[in-house]
């Protein structure tokens, strides 16, 4: 992963191991993504090379993550169809995939070292949930949280609601989630889910002090008070996979994934 046609690079900095996320046009996570952050998870848990925190951020300038990579969803839909594969077959597909997301949503949960999400520009679907999934949000002003899927018929599928949900009380989870809108940085930080809001490119300078400093505390007493802090039921997050599957299915979501691959504005990632 550290070659510079890499999705994500791993560089570090003193004691802090940068994750720096490099997939055009918007670090899409798909299966190029997936399995680079899957590396990016084993990297950790074997010992994150020494380091004592990891800062996980992008590189591009729009953003930190636009979700998943609706236009492999949509292709790979309409492949499979095509070649006659059984619908309860591309269930299992997609089921599978949703299920690879979760285990590394929850490989970051479980880190042996802190990890601190740096974020700008788009923060959105997937990547919100990615964001979820890291110790802490720093995040400076231009960033912006949206769950769209419901603009495209879908729910959330990498854990968001239940991470959400975990860090933020229910009336603010169902207005992200029911309304598709995006929250403001500062709003965000007014309610406690981000942990520090700078200026513009400022965040990363700022996780990796933190990150710093939580990598100077005892070890072993911050990995057990993090352990405490992460869990999500296995249940609710496979209550979201079942009813992603299920709606991925109907045909007027089909229709709303065929209108985004076809869009040809400057920001084709939005619904």
């Amino acid at each position: 992963m550290r070659g510079g046609a890499e999705p994500v690079r791993l560089e570090r900095e003193g004691a802090v191991l940068c994750i720096r996320m490099a997939h055009p046009p918007l670090n899409e996570i798909g299966t190029t993504m997936l399995a680079a952050l899957e590396s990016v998870v084993q990297h950790l848990h074997d010992g994150a090379g020494g380091a004592r925190a990891a800062v996980l951020e992008s590189t591009l300038a729009r953003g930190f993550c636009a979700g998943a990579d609706l236009r492999e969803l949509y292709f790979g839909l309409q492949e499979r169809r095509k070649a006659g594969v059984p619908g309860a077959s591309i269930r299992g597909e997609i089921g599978a995939f949703l299920e690879r997301v979760q285990r590394v949503m929850d490989g970051l949960q479980t880190s042996p070292v802190p990890v601190i999400a740096a974020v700008h520009g788009f923060v959105f679907g997937g990547g919100f949930e990615l964001a979820l999934a890291c110790d802490a949000i720093v995040a400076d002003r231009t960033a912006r949280f949206a769950f769209p899927e419901l603009r495209l018929g879908l729910v959330p599928g990498f854990g968001g609601i239940p991470r959400l949900r975990r860090a933020l009380g229910g009336a603010v989870v169902r207005d992200v989630v029911l309304t598709g809108r995006s929250v403001s940085a500062a709003r965000m930080h007014a309610l406690g889910l981000v942990a520090e809001l700078v200026g513009p490119g400022e965040q990363g300078r700022a996780a990796r002090a933190l990150a710093a400093h939580l990598g100077r505390l005892d070890p072993e007493a911050s990995r057990r008070a993090r352990a405490l802090l992460a869990p999500v039921p296995e249940a609710e997050l496979r209550a979201e996979r079942e009813v992603f599957l299920d709606l991925v299915e109907r045909p007027a979501v089909q229709a709303a994934l065929e209108r985004f691959v076809t869009r040809t504005d400057a920001m084709t990632w939005l619904p």
